[in-house]
């Protein structure tokens, strides 16, 4: 990136042991460190003028319109660590675009990626951004473990921060405060849990083939620019390099407390809309981590929740964890 949009965005890159001291006081979020200049800790991807920094440095705006998207990625590798940002999504009818924000390493491992995602699914005027969630590990795209979200708030008219803890043993999404998903690492698992240094990337790009009702709804270039805004931006983990001398924490340093349990579970019996773990079409035997119980007659063999069908009065259903937004 050229030197004149060199500015500051808050990153934090600290040694993964940082984690452990988090967890004893019962704080699963780490704060946001020391300001980095945006040229030192990040790099553009794609779409020239479509990356802008505002606010003195401190937030990146990246936008969609007919020519492009746009992206950037951290400089460095990470294996283990926490990961957010603060994202502000585009406003009125964003159906078929997709902004992400998540970590990867396919640069460097075409056939046996990891990749930690959440990616934003607009939609239709009137109708809100779903949240998904997905984990690979080796390759196993295959076996896509995909979760989504409705939200209690509006993504489009604030800020609100998205994190990703990752361990050698569990990974955790967050939004806001909040826990949302948790993945733990089994035996059965085995390489499909991501275990190689990822960077982490923020895109936004056209879906309209998946990403609004399985592609029944397309990206309509006259809403053009789609800008979603990155604020707060922190790395907080075990950077991979010649110099790398940190070690990731115990799994026992970042197991989740009782309180922070509990709101995760009420997020889930009320936000959940799909679950890979409940997607009896895609996966007639549930892959081997999922722990299905009696909660699975509230969701359809597509995956998707009832009580969310009836709440929209959906009559169409998706296969193989295709979104249906709408």
């Amino acid at each position: 990136m050229a030197r004149s949009v060199l500015a500051f965005l808050v990153v934090a890159v600290a040694a993964a042991a940082c984690l452990s001291s988090a967890a004893a006081t019962g704080e699963l979020l780490p704060a946001a460190g020391t300001p980095l200049s945006f040229g030192d800790g990040y790099t553009q991807l794609f779409g020239d003028s479509n990356l802008a920094l505002h606010g003195d440095g401190k937030r990146v705006h990246i936008s969609l319109d007919e020519r492009t998207g746009a992206g950037f990625a951290s400089r460095g590798a990470y294996l283990h660590g926490f990961f957010s940002a603060r994202i502000k999504l585009p406003a009125d009818h964003t159906a078929g675009v997709v902004v992400a924000f998540y970590m990867s390493n396919g640069d460097v491992y075409e056939r046996t990626h990891d990749e930690l995602d959440f990616e934003f699914l607009g939609n239709v005027r009137g109708r809100e951004w779903r949240v998904q969630t997905n984990v690979y590990g080796n390759g196993s795209t295959a076996s896509g473990r995909e979760e989504r979200y409705g939200l209690w708030f509006d993504p489009t008219e604030d800020f609100h921060r998205y994190a990703i803890l990752w361990s050698r043993h569990r990974i955790i999404f967050y939004i806001d405060e909040t826990p949302i998903r948790e993945v733990v690492r089994t035996e059965s698992m085995g390489a499909q849990f991501p275990s190689k240094p990822m960077s982490l990337y923020a895109t936004i790009w056209d879906g309209s083939s998946w990403a609004t009702s399985g592609g029944r709804y397309k990206v309509d270039y006259k809403y053009a620019p789609y800008v979603a805004e990155f604020a707060d931006l922190a790395l907080r983990g075990c950077a991979v390099g010649p110099a790398t001398a940190c070690a990731p924490p115990p799994d026992d340093a970042i197991a989740m407390p009782p309180g922070q349990r509990s709101a995760m579970e009420a997020f889930r019996a009320r936000y959940l809309t799909y679950g890979y773990c409940y997607d009896r079409l895609r996966y007639p035997t549930p892959l081997p981590e999922c722990s299905v119980g009696a909660e699975a007659a509230e969701f359809l063999p597509s995956g998707d929740a009832r009580a969310t069908l009836r709440r929209r009065g959906r009559r169409h259903r998706t296969r193989g964890g295709a979104d249906s937004a709408v």
